[in-house]
């Protein structure tokens, strides 16, 4: 069958946490990310603050909001520091937006363009389990650092020593009680991921984890 959400690999994971500097500190000085690009009032940026935070392939967005009446405080009230956004690399943010919408995913954003000097970023989000998204991102032959609206971070990081993390092997979602094979179904019609193996323990509330193979293929 031919593929309707060609995904080439994870672009980023953004956290909402309660506070990104800190949080980019620790995870420059124990994990050996590199800070690259920042966002904040400064660039442009009201309601938020945004560490972006490299190591070979993995991308990270630490965000901590600047307001605690909005939705970006709600979430790290309500989750503590956690991941809200698994942003996917793809070819056609807009195809992936109504290919997926199609099939029954909730739309978040529909499909953007985002532009600066360095060229143009076509993104688009669908809802996942609870409070997390899926960005589709498509950056093709765009030259800046990360996003528009972020400006990059000189190097090299005078906090990290790189500890040879190279690529995200794998995402674990952890979805409500009895919940499991309603998402399994939603990665599966929705997305066109294919269930890769899983694992049945009776004795621990009959807890699944499930390994999607599509995304991890390229890292």
């Amino acid at each position: 069958m031919e593929d309707f959400l060609p995904i080439n690999g994870t672009d980023y994971v953004e956290l909402y946490v309660g506070n990104a500097k800190q949080s980019a500190h620790y995870y420059r000085s124990a994990f050996g990310f590199s800070l690259v690009a920042y966002a904040g009032p400064e660039t442009g940026m009201r309601d938020r603050v945004s560490y972006v935070l490299q190591q070979d392939k993995i991308r990270l967005v630490l965000t901590t909001p600047l307001r605690d009446d909005g939705p970006i405080a709600q979430h790290v009230t309500r989750h503590g520091d956690g991941v809200r956004d698994i942003a996917l690399w793809v070819d056609d943010a807009r195809s992936a937006y109504r290919e997926t919408t199609m099939r029954g995913a909730k739309g978040i954003l529909p499909p953007e363009v985002l532009t600066d000097d360095a060229g143009e970023v076509i993104r688009s989000s669908i809802a996942a389990y609870g409070d997390t998204i899926h960005t589709f991102v498509e950056r093709k032959g765009y030259r800046g650092v990360f996003l528009p609206g972020f400006r990059p971070v000189p190097g090299p990081d005078p906090v990290a020593r790189p500890a040879g993390l190279m690529y995200i092997d794998h995402i674990v979602g952890n979805v409500g009680w009895d919940e499991m094979n309603a998402w399994v179904r939603f990665y599966g019609d929705v997305m066109g991921f294919r269930l890769y193996q899983h694992f049945d323990d009776k004795d621990i509330s009959t807890e699944y984890s499930a390994l999607m193979s599509k995304v991890m293929a390229n890292g």
